[in-house]
């Protein structure tokens, strides 16, 4: 039996140590905003925050998240509740897969950025795919959390 923690909460595991991370939080815990997108850490879909680090889930085991603070699109975060109040502003999402991951890797970028440029913004999202091409909106997005957060 392992335990993750979760959102802040303590989840017991039963499975093998080098099943995928992101099925344990899908298919054991239950928590299915983290998306499966590529399988192979290039998409962005299933990111999550580990130790508030950025991390593709689909190729780390699931023995790497134990003893650390995983934080799923369902976690509660100053910077997650922020970037979700802009997200709904700006009207983000087309078809919203790719959102959950676009918002966690967001949330990473604030946490180590407080006031990204349009250039570090590109950066950090570089490793988040979305098909529908909404990157102009999450770029928007993004700045209209930095104003929310300051105000």
């Amino acid at each position: 039996m392992k335990t993750l923690t979760i959102n802040g909460k303590n989840h017991n595991i039963e499975a093998h140590d080098d099943m995928p991370l992101l099925w344990a939080i899908r298919d054991i815990v239950g928590l299915t905003g983290t998306k499966y997108g590529c399988g192979v850490s290039q998409c962005g879909a299933c990111s999550i925050l580990i130790d508030g680090e950025l991390a593709k889930s689909c190729s780390l085991p699931l023995s790497y998240g134990i003893g650390k603070n995983i934080t799923t699109i369902e976690g509660k975060t100053t910077n997650l509740e922020i970037l979700r109040k802009a997200w709904s502003t700006i009207n983000v999402p087309q078809c919203g897969y790719c959102q959950s991951g676009q918002l966690i890797a967001a949330s990473a970028l604030l946490d180590n950025n407080p006031n990204p440029t349009d250039e570090d913004i590109d950066i950090a999202m570089s490793g988040n795919i979305c098909r529908c091409g909404t990157y102009s909106r999450i770029k928007k997005a993004i700045h209209t959390a930095v104003k929310l957060k300051n105000k």
